[in-house]
C-alpha cells in the first residue's frame, strides 16, 4: 500500500516541481492575449472558465485510455506503475504542455501545423496523415465499443445504437464547443473520478493488499511478452500518448491566459496518471496472478475486467454507474476526435469554420468515410494504432525540442523523452510481427542506433533562430 501512495505522492510532487520547471523554461506571458481573445468565433475559439477547460481537457485525453491501457499494462507487473510515474512527469506532461502551449502561441493551430512550423512541410504532411487516420480510428472504435456495451446492458439493437452515437458525434462536431461538450464534460468528469476513486476505496476497505508483489526483476506476463518495448506501446494514456497532442489544441483555443497552461495541460496529464495508477493497481491487486487477469481479458477485453472489479467492489448500483462510465467515457474521446479531425482538415484546405455550411462541407464527407470504416474489418490496421500513437508523441517532442533550441532555451526537457520514444517506436516496428519481425537482439540494438542518430542530427542541425523571438501570430 505504501508503494502505491508513494507513486501518487511523486506524481503530485512532480506537478509542483518539474511542472513548474517546464513552465519556467517555456515562459508563459500572462499579458499576451490567447486565441480565444484574438480569434473568437463563437464556434471553436470561445473564452471559457479555466475549471471547465481543465475538465474538458481531462476528458478529451482520457476516455478509456487510462483504464484499458493500465489494465493491459498490469499484466507486466509493478513495472507498469514506475512507467506511469516516470512517463507522466518527464514525458507525458512535457508532451501535453508543449502541444497545448505551442498551439496557443501559434494562434490555436492544430498539431500537424504546429509540427510543420518546426520541422518543415514533409513533417506537416506526415502529421496530417497520421493525425487524421489516428483520429478516425479512435472515433470509429468509440462508436462500436460503446454501442456493443450499451446493447449488452439494454438489449437494444447494436446498429440502432451505432446510429444514435453517430448522430450525437455529428451534432457535437458541428455545434459550438460550449453548447454540448462544455455543458456535459464536467458531469462526465465527476463520473470518471467517482468510478476511479470508488475502485480504490473498494480495494482498500475490501481488504485487498495493494501491490502484493513488488518484484521488479521478474517478467510476469502470462504470454512472456517482453517488457521492452511493448509496455511503452501498450500503456500510453496514463504515461505519454500522441493522441493527447491532437486534443490539446481544442483547449488552446479556449484557454483565457497562458499562466493557466500548466494546470490545464500538464495538470490534466498528472490527474490521468493518477487514474492510470489506480487501474494498474486494481489489475495487480484484485486478481491472484497475471494469468487470472489475462483470462478475464481474454473472455471479453478489458471491459470485462472493469465489469468484474466494479461490481465486486462497488456493489450493484456503484457497478452500474461504473459500467455506464465505460460507455460514456469513450464517447467523450470519440466526439472530440471527430471535432479535431474537422479542424485539421479545415486548416489543410484553408476553410474558415465560422460558417456552418463550411463546417458541413467537411463533417458530412468525414462521417460518410467513418460509416464505411465501421463496415470494414480493420483489426489488422488497428494493430498499428499503438505504434502510430507513439510516433505522434515522438514527433511532438522533437518539435518542442526544436522550438526550445530556436529560442536558446534548455531543450533537454523535451529532447531526452524524444530520444527515448524514438528508441521505443523503432524497437517495436523492427521486431513486431506487424513490422519487420526482426530478432529482439538485433532490433533493440538497431533502435538504440536509430535514436542516437536522431539525437546526433538534432544536435547538429537544430540552431537558434534570429526570428524565433518574433510573435507567432
Amino acid at each position: 500500500m505504501l508503494f502505491f501512495f508513494a507513486c501518487v505522492g511523486v506524481l503530485i510532487l512532480g506537478y509542483f516541481t518539474y511542472g513548474v520547471l517546464v513552465e519556467r523554461i517555456f515562459v508563459p506571458e500572462p499579458d499576451r492575449k490567447t486565441p480565444c481573445w484574438t480569434r473568437e468565433d463563437g464556434v471553436d475559439y470561445i473564452n471559457m472558465p479555466t475549471w471547465k477547460v481543465f475538465f474538458i481537457q481531462l476528458l478529451d485525453i482520457a476516455g478509456l485510455g487510462p483504464i484499458f491501457g493500465p489494465i493491459l499494462g498490469a499484466l507486466y507487473g509493478p513495472q507498469a506503475l514506475l512507467w506511469v510515474v516516470i512517463g507522466s512527469i518527464f514525458a507525458g506532461g512535457v508532451h501535453d504542455y508543449f502541444s497545448g502551449m505551442l498551439s496557443v502561441r501559434s494562434g490555436g493551430k492544430s498539431i500537424p501545423e504546429v509540427v510543420g512550423d518546426m520541422m518543415g512541410m514533409t513533417a506537416r504532411q506526415v502529421m496530417r496523415v497520421f493525425s487524421v487516420v489516428l483520429l478516425l480510428l479512435v472515433g470509429v472504435v468509440f462508436i462500436l465499443g460503446p454501442a456493443k456495451l450499451l446493447s449488452a446492458m439494454t438489449g437494444f439493437n447494436v446498429q440502432l445504437l451505432v446510429f444514435c452515437i453517430f448522430v450525437y458525434y455529428f451534432i457535437a462536431t458541428i455545434l459550438p464547443i460550449d453548447k454540448i461538450i462544455g455543458q456535459l464534460y464536467p458531469i462526465f468528469g465527476a463520473l470518471l473520478l467517482f468510478m476511479t476513486f470508488g475502485v480504490l476505496g473498494g480495494l482498500i476497505f475490501g481488504g485487498y493488499e495493494l501491490i502484493p508483489n513488488l518484484d521488479f526483476t521478474a517478467n510476469v506476463h502470462p504470454n512472456d511478452l517482453p517488457l521492452w518495448p511493448l509496455l511503452f506501446i501498450t500503456l500510453s494514456c496514463g504515461a505519454i500518448s500522441g493522441f493527447h497532442s491532437t486534443q490539446s489544441p481544442l483547449m488552446a483555443r479556449c484557454i483565457r491566459n497562458e499562466n493557466k497552461g500548466r494546470m490545464v495541460f500538464y495538470g490534466a496529464m498528472i490527474v490521468e496518471g493518477i487514474i492510470a495508477l489506480i487501474w494498474v493497481t486494481a489489475g495487480i491487486s484484485f486478481y491472484e496472478s497475471s494469468d487470472a487477469l489475462q483470462a478475464v481479458i481474454a473472455s471479453g477485453s478489458p471491459s470485462a475486467v472493469v465489469n468484474e472489479v466494479c461490481n465486486t467492489l462497488l456493489g450493484a448500483f456503484g457497478g452500474f454507474l461504473a459500467i455506464l462510465g465505460v460507455v460514456i467515457l469513450p464517447i467523450t474521446s470519440g466526439d472530440t476526435a471527430f471535432r479535431s479531425t474537422r479542424l485539421i482538415l479545415a486548416e489543410t484546405f484553408r476553410l474558415d469554420q465560422k460558417d456552418v455550411m463550411k463546417r458541413l462541407m467537411i463533417a458530412i464527407p468525414l462521417f460518410i468515410v467513418a460509416f464505411f470504416i465501421t463496415k470494414v474489418e480493420f483489426s489488422v490496421v488497428w494493430r498499428y494504432f499503438g505504434w502510430s500513437n507513439q510516433m505522434l508523441s515522438m514527433m511532438v517532442l522533437w518539435s518542442a525540442a526544436i522550438w526550445l533550441v530556436q529560442r536558446s532555451k534548455f531543450h533537454w526537457i523535451a529532447t531526452i523523452p524524444a530520444v527515448f520514444m524514438t528508441a521505443v517506436d523503432a524497437a517495436f516496428i523492427l521486431q513486431a510481427k506487424i513490422g519487420l519481425g526482426l530478432d529482439p537482439s538485433i532490433s533493440n540494438i538497431a533502435a538504440v542506433v536509430i535514436a542516437a542518430g536522431a539525437l546526433f542530427a538534432f544536435l547538429r542541425f537544430a540552431k537558434p533562430s534570429d526570428t524565433a523571438s518574433m510573435p507567432a501570430e
